[in-house]
């Protein structure tokens, strides 16, 4: 949720946690039974025609190692669960691009750039979600940012984004809004360096101090 100027409203009781330190159950709570549930964060986790080839177990238990949920000194996860005055109510996934397979092929991520797809200093937000009965509060923006201070605290050289354009008149679906809209990240200080389509965008933010690669 906004307020007339498009600033997104504060959440004061709002707190982010590396996945690894909350519980599996938490995070199934924030999927819910819909879309996120049955997807469990692996749409770009298995390349190409292997999606259809998986099955809801095993994309659950891809999901739980990834995490690595409930293990504090794991040496990586896979992203951030935000929780709003102790409630779990949000997902973003965030990790080195290169941890994506899917991304690899995928014509949105390289349209009109000329980029080393196996460098593991560029990580990428791929997935956000917040859970039913928490939606329109305008929670992806804090997402978003955490994600910002997560990549760069974990020594991201850069973090891309491949957001939607929201276009007045037109729904965007979940399976097409869990990559975020361009306002979101925007406001987390990424700028735009292609638009391969005509509703996507990649959006990236640096943090060595260099300009990001334009098309």
């Amino acid at each position: 949720m906004t307020d007339p100027t498009g600033v997104p409203i504060p959440h004061p009781g709002l707190r982010t946690v590396p996945a690894n330190e909350v519980s599996w159950d938490d995070l199934q709570v924030v999927l819910g039974t819909a879309d996120a549930g049955r997807c469990q964060c692996q749409w770009f986790k298995v390349a190409g025609w292997l999606w259809r080839a998986s099955t809801p177990e095993e994309r659950i238990a891809s999901f739980r190692e990834q995490t690595a949920c409930g293990q504090p000194d794991a040496p990586s996860t896979s992203g951030l669960v935000a929780f709003l005055d102790e409630q779990p109510v949000g997902w973003v996934a965030v990790e080195p691009r290169t941890a994506y397979p899917k991304l690899r092929d995928q014509r949105v991520p390289w349209l009109g750039r000329d980029e080393d797809r196996d460098d593991d200093g560029v990580w990428a937000v791929t997935c956000l979600v917040v859970r039913k009965g928490y939606r329109g509060r305008g929670l992806t923006y804090p997402l978003a940012r955490a994600a910002v201070d997560f990549a760069r605290e974990r020594g991201a050289r850069s973090l891309e984004a491949y957001p939607m354009l929201a276009e007045a008149g037109k729904q965007i679906t979940w399976g097409e809004a869990h990559v975020g809209v361009r306002q979101i990240f925007e406001e987390a200080g990424f700028a735009e360096v292609s638009h391969p389509t005509l509703r996507r965008v990649v959006m990236r933010i640096d943090f060595a101090g260099t300009a990001a690669p334009r098309a």
